[in-house]
């Protein structure tokens, strides 16, 4: 028998709780199988530990979702350069089946000295 890592764990209990979260939704999406569906969350856990681990990136909640191969990051960072490095590691990842990073992560807007 296999022992899992940390990092096992993480990608076993995200793959569990989407998958007990998905069934609602899947009546309604274009899906052409469980195959294609499973991907999708393979790409999304993958992506999103990825972004987890690393440090700057940390403080931030940013969120992946990923529906036939296009994985979109949503959330809010503080600077330009934050996005950029979630966006860079989103694209570093090698996981067959991506076809598309979108970037829907924002700047905090600063009003003054406030945000």
């Amino acid at each position: 028998m296999t022992r899992l890592d940390s990092n096992n764990h993480f990608i076993f209990f995200f793959l569990v709780m989407q998958m007990a979260f998905s069934p609602g939704c899947a009546s309604t999406s274009d899906y052409q199988g469980s195959r294609e569906q499973f991907d999708d969350i393979v790409i999304t856990a993958k992506v999103h530990e990825a972004i987890l681990n690393e440090p700057s990136l940390r403080p931030y909640e940013i969120n992946v979702s990923t529906v036939k191969g296009v994985v979109e990051l949503s959330g809010i960072v503080e600077t330009r350069d934050e996005m950029e490095r979630a966006v860079a590691i989103a694209r570093s990842i090698k996981v067959k089946g991506i076809r598309l990073i979108k970037n829907d992560i924002r700047l905090l807007q600063r009003v003054g000295d406030h945000y």
